[in-house]
């Protein structure tokens, strides 16, 4: 049989560990749970998710490497631009 290979590819969801630091509950998120807004600085560079347990609405910072993990996990991503 000539030609290319067909390679099979199996994607594997990614999954996070948080914790709340309202009821101080620690679970697993897929991607699809957590939002990461990315700002013109650290302080405005953050990532958010609804606690699963007690439902409270948790932001929290993210420094470069948060940003890569959850950008690298497929987490929705939103830019935020500062007005000029």
């Amino acid at each position: 049989m000539s030609g290319g290979a067909v390679e099979a590819r199996t994607t594997v969801a990614a999954v996070f560990k948080a914790a709340c630091p309202d009821c101080r509950g620690c679970f697993e998120l897929a991607a699809g749970a957590l939002r990461l807004a990315i700002g013109a600085s650290h302080r405005t560079t953050f990532y958010s998710f609804t606690c699963p347990d007690c439902g409270v609405s948790v932001r929290k910072p993210a420094g470069e490497r948060i940003v890569e993990l959850l950008t690298g996990g497929g987490v929705s991503t939103l830019r935020l631009h500062s007005s000029v």
